[in-house]
């Protein structure tokens, strides 16, 4: 799999009201079938007054399983619907349940399919995604005089900086991909006149947020 999205954190709350009903999301990544079910589980249970708990969720890096529940909603109104947001997200690894507190004003087939996909939809985009990629774990090492310059150069550049250690000189830390090494440090030398080193560490994943 070249391209893994997902929520940026590890569970969200989202709501708004539709002609009176409330719809409430909570997404959230997963590791597991078992995972997910908990989690539906205790979604359930802490809304257990609710009209309907509706949810879908994706697995697998290549998405292999898939799964949805309407939860007494006609069928094809809801859980598919969040399915669909999910998967038009590219999102893996993700469960995402909508609760709905009726609140007298039936919205119809359309309009039950538009509020449980644009709930998910809205909520996804509040939370914000991330791309998980693999990097190299680059430790760039620079005098004082030299660390806001670095800093600003990588912030300009896109560089996530992943933790700064001070002691008699500056190390920061940032995954950079394998293909960019070599030019990112002849282009750090030039703008450092070679006054820095690098220490390229293990390979891991990295998150990106994406724009």
């Amino acid at each position: 799999m070249t391209n893994y999205i997902t929520i940026a954190p590890n569970n969200f709350i989202w709501e708004q009201n539709i002609k009176k009903s409330r719809f409430i999301l909570n997404v959230a990544r997963i590791t597991s079938e078992e995972h997910a079910r908990l989690f539906i589980d205790q979604i359930s249970k802490t809304h257990d007054k609710a009209s309907h708990n509706v949810f879908a969720y994706t697995l697998g890096d290549n998405n292999q399983i898939k799964r949805y529940s309407d939860n007494g909603e006609p069928s094809g109104t809801a859980g598919i619907p969040i399915l669909e947001v999910l998967q038009k997200n590219e999102l893996h690894d993700v469960v995402a349940v909508v609760t709905r507190y009726f609140g007298g004003v039936k919205l119809g087939a359309g309009g039950l399919i538009r509020a449980y996909a644009g709930t998910v939809a809205d909520g996804i985009k509040a939370a914000g995604l991330v791309s998980r990629l693999t990097r190299l774990k680059l430790t760039i090492t620079v005098n004082y005089k030299n660390a806001d310059m670095l800093t600003y150069w990588l912030t300009s550049h896109d560089y996530q900086v992943m933790n700064t250690q001070y002691d008699t000189v500056v190390h920061i830390i940032v995954p950079v991909s394998t293909d960019n090494i070599p030019e990112f440090q002849v282009t750090l030398n030039d703008l450092l006149a070679g006054q820095v080193t690098f220490e390229i560490g293990e390979e891991t994943f990295f998150e990106f947020p994406v724009k």
